[in-house]
């Protein structure tokens, strides 16, 4: 699937619940291994108003660009595809139907547009021929709007985006994350990611640490060897929220968006040029953040905000 990595998940529902419950390390979402260089970081300062709702909600949807409503009584169904295994975004329930993330997104863009809903569950690898076999409508499961993925499909607007976050200990008093502040500090990343690459081009002054994987790298900050973890956020959001990272650590600083180097942002990818159905999904997907429905889902999968 291009340049993004899909970290392998190996993850069946017992092993999900175990995550919930025990804290076991999360997989990683589809982020880019190569980069380029990038922007300023979008949020370098620590965040210090105490007013702020402590979970943040990402919101890619702006009210005054309101989309037009399509002709929705073109649609009679949309067969929407998913992965078989990446939770908590898609994955088989107890009864072996899909649940997760997405598929409750994609049943509440269903009930929105009013139109029948059916989800399948597929290999990640092969969704985009089967979308393009015209064996689905649509595929929501957290893929990545790469350049070499739109010259297969056309993509909704993002529905969420991938964030890179820095996580220390809680007792470590590092608040000032800007790359200026890290001279000498010890940072650990993932060998291969994009985070790596962005840590080497925009913090030159801090001590780089490249760890194997994400049991290695969260391991070497519980036990001080490095003084911050920068890597996925949404991974991260988990491990903090689970019983595995014991309450060690805490994020600081904002969230790190940079398309260049984190992609344009997860979307609903469609067959190239249905406009009908991408549209609809637009329209489908704003009106669901509008009414704080898309907030309220984000908040029972999200307890600890990855932005």
């Amino acid at each position: 699937m291009g340049i993004f990595h899909k970290w392998r998940r190996g993850v069946a529902l017992a092993a999900f619940v175990l995550v919930l419950s025990a804290g076991t390390a999360w997989p990683q979402a589809h982020i880019p291994k190569g980069a380029e260089p990038g922007d300023k970081p979008a949020a370098d300062a620590p965040d210090t108003n105490p007013l702020r709702n402590p979970v943040d909600v990402p919101g890619f949807w702006d009210p005054r660009r309101r989309p037009e409503r399509p002709d929705l009584s073109r649609l009679t169904v949309i067969r929407f595809l998913t992965e078989t295994d990446y939770p908590p975004f898609d994955y088989a329930g107890p009864d072996g139907n899909p649940i997760g993330f997405n598929v409750d997104l994609a049943r509440m863009i269903c009930e929105e547009i009013k139109v029948a809903c059916t989800v399948q569950m597929r290999r990640y690898d092969t969704l985009i021929d089967s979308l393009n076999a015209n064996q689905g409508d649509a595929v929501i499961a957290s893929m990545a709007a790469t350049p070499a993925m739109r010259k297969r499909v056309d993509f909704t607007d993002p529905y969420y985006r991938m964030p890179a976050r820095f996580v220390t200990r809680r007792n470590s008093g590092i608040e000032d994350v800007r790359p200026q502040a890290l001279e000498g500090k010890k940072v650990g990343v993932i060998a291969g990611t994009a985070h790596e690459a962005y840590i080497k081009m925009l913090f030159t002054e801090a001590e780089l640490h490249a760890y194997p994987d994400d049991a290695a790298a969260r391991a070497a900050l519980k036990k001080g060897e490095v003084d911050l973890l920068f890597g996925d956020g949404i991974s991260l959001s988990f491990w903090l929220n689970g019983t595995d990272s014991a309450n060690c650590c805490r994020f600081v600083g904002g969230p790190y968006l940079e398309s260049r180097y984190f992609g344009e942002g997860v979307g609903i990818a469609v067959r190239r040029g249905n406009d009908l159905l991408r549209q609809s999904l637009n329209w489908a997907l704003f009106r669901l953040w509008e009414q704080g429905r898309f907030t309220d889902l984000w908040l029972r999968y999200f307890p600890i905000s990855p932005f």
